[in-house]
């Protein structure tokens, strides 16, 4: 365990290092402010540490985000969630095969939510993501070869059902990976329309003779790319992603309502929600029929369910992503924050042209990028997915942890829902191929442990650089233990996910970020250290109707080291990379 990190000969010594590097005016009133401060919180910190100490005869030890963040949690039943992105194949292993399934995953169910708010165990995620789970020929599983069962590496529909009832018993949501773009070369939609094209000779072909013709995309006529023959034939098929993955015409009403049924089928089991996949590519290059095809989506799924939860990946620019919002779809990842050339982490880097001022301004675009086309809009920022290299292997050198942990605080205190990638709670690395991105959770160093999973067969080694759960649990300064309290934070203040966001530039500058967060009346301030530097922020230029700066209360934190944020009566402390929550 690290040292206690309340003394008060360091909080009153580091002031004059602070002071120099501050990113406001730097005067006497203003170090005499914090100074006193320091000196008031510490005594009182001391007070209540000392009355713990006789009480149970142990010192308590504990980060300063842990003392600051104590209080009660404030989670709102809606579609504004923190979601858990799992690929069940690499989770948890109940059976002892090698391969995750969904028994394992319902069995550590408590990792990521135990639906007691009273506890600190669990991570605190009210949503889960889950990548496809349906039959398929690959270890990915977004070849579909039948749309209403489970794949059988992972378990039966009992499974499933389970699985979801147990979320629901911890008010999280579930939504399933839903891939319409394409099937599976083996599924039967697939294999009855080529053998229907194989016996057809000559003639012209007929829906009404084979409706899944129609299903498909199929031409005499070899187009540009992903254009593969039907073997036996002169008949070729569309195949964006692979020949293995045909792409399925959207356009045909029989196919529309095949996909209905398949709604009516998982919907009637339980889920919450559906994860579009490679919704961009339903008609590729063309953004008017894609966001048709979405919007007969999600008006049939909510004539069925109201409250379902519809997000699209829509990988591209965020002035084209944007318009699909016109389709009526709760959200659409937002890539421009992700990715290791994204906002966040080029903002963490310091790269060119990329600065605290860069993501302020960003976030406060959102709403009216996004509220143009769709003013009830959720925005779904994340940061890494598994389709990325993870955030382990952005960073380098003294402060990568640090970076590693200030990257996960800008994705989760955007507002919508945030998505984050499992095992990058733990620093987990991955990069190159797809499949070491999809490593092994890392429960335990021993690869050989309970529940531990073999990861794809054609993945490299992947040697990680931060300990493993059981080691990072019992570090109050681990990168799991960070996302647990971004988390927390993220479920006391409605705020940070559904209020309405001002950048202020009076009190910001390019290596912090003051945003003010309203909703329903209520306001706070998010104070954004993206650099290593300590930087002090003089709150008395605050121009907030309603807020006066002496008033203001730090009510949460997120540090990366042992220094803790500290407030005087008109200015604000933040040590290198941390976040302060102001009220």
């Amino acid at each position: 365990m690290r040292k206690k990190w309340i003394a008060v000969a360091l909080s009153i010594s580091m002031l004059s290092c602070i002071l120099m590097t501050g990113c406001t005016q730097q005067t006497d009133n203003l170090e005499e402010d914090v100074r006193e401060s320091v000196v008031e919180n510490t005594d009182k910190e001391s007070e209540e540490q000392e009355e713990s100490t006789k009480a149970t005869g142990e010192i308590i030890v504990e980060s300063p985000m842990e003392a600051a963040n104590r209080g009660e949690l404030n989670v709102i039943d809606d579609n504004y969630r923190t979601y858990y992105e799992v690929f069940v194949y690499s989770f948890y292993d109940s059976d002892g095969n090698g391969v995750g399934d969904i028994q394992g995953l319902t069995q550590k169910l408590d990792y990521i939510n135990d639906g007691d708010d009273t506890t600190r165990d669990d991570l605190g995620f009210n949503g889960i993501w889950l990548m496809p789970i349906m039959p398929s020929t690959t270890y990915h599983k977004y070849d579909v070869t039948d749309y209403c069962d489970i794949d059988p590496e992972y378990g039966t529909l009992d499974d499933f059902k389970v699985l979801v009832e147990e979320c629901h018993n911890r008010d999280v949501n579930v939504i399933i990976d839903f891939v319409m773009n394409h099937t599976s070369s083996k599924h039967e939609w697939f294999v009855a329309a080529c053998e229907y094209l194989k016996e057809l000779g000559e003639k012209e072909p007929s829906e009404n003779e084979c409706p899944y013709f129609g299903y498909y995309n199929f031409t005499k006529e070899k187009q540009a790319d992903y254009y593969y023959n039907v073997p036996g034939t002169d008949w070729y098929y569309e195949g964006k992603f692979w020949s293995e993955m045909p792409d399925l015409n959207l356009e045909n009403p029989a196919l529309r309502q095949e996909f209905e049924n398949i709604v009516d089928f998982w919907l009637e089991i339980g889920v919450d929600g559906f994860r579009l996949d490679a919704a961009k590519e339903f008609y590729s290059d063309n953004t008017t029929a894609n966001v048709e095809v979405l919007s007969w989506f999600n008006d049939m799924v909510k004539s069925k369910k109201e409250d379902a939860y519809i997000v699209a990946e829509v990988w591209t620019e965020v002035d084209v992503y944007a318009k699909y919002y016109e389709s009526g779809i709760d959200s659409v990842f937002d890539f421009g924050f992700a990715n290791n050339d994204g906002m966040i982490a080029n903002v963490v880097k310091g790269m060119s042209g990329y600065n605290a001022t860069s993501y302020g301004k960003a976030v406060a675009s959102l709403e009216e990028r996004f509220g143009k086309y769709n003013e009830n809009y959720i925005d779904a920022p994340f940061y890494t997915n598994h389709d990325m290299g993870r955030s382990a292997g952005y960073y380098g050198g003294e402060y990568a942890e640090a970076q590693i942990k200030m990257s996960a605080a800008l994705n989760l205190f955007m507002n919508g829902s945030a998505f984050v990638y499992y095992g990058e709670e733990l620093g987990m690395k991955g990069a190159g191929r797809d499949e070491n991105k999809r490593a092994p959770m890392f429960w335990e160093t021993d690869g050989e442990a309970e529940g531990m999973c073999d990861g794809p067969k054609d993945m490299e080694e992947v040697e990680m650089i931060y300990p493993s759960f059981e080691e990072q649990k019992e570090d109050t300064y681990s990168i799991y233990n960070f996302y647990k309290q971004a988390v927390l934070l993220r479920n006391r203040y409605p705020e940070i996910a559904r209020g309405d966001v001002t950048y202020l530039e009076e009190v910001s500058d390019s290596k912090v970020c003051v945003l003010l967060k309203e909703y329903e009346g209520s306001k706070i301030l998010l104070a954004f250290n993206v650099s290593k530097e300590k930087m002090v922020i003089d709150l008395s230029n605050l121009s907030i109707e309603g807020v006066e700066p002496a008033g203001l209360n730090v009510e949460g934190m997120l540090v990366t080291g042992e220094e803790a944020v500290e407030k005087g009566k008109t200015s604000l402390v933040l040590p290198g990379y941390s976040v302060a929550i102001l009220k």
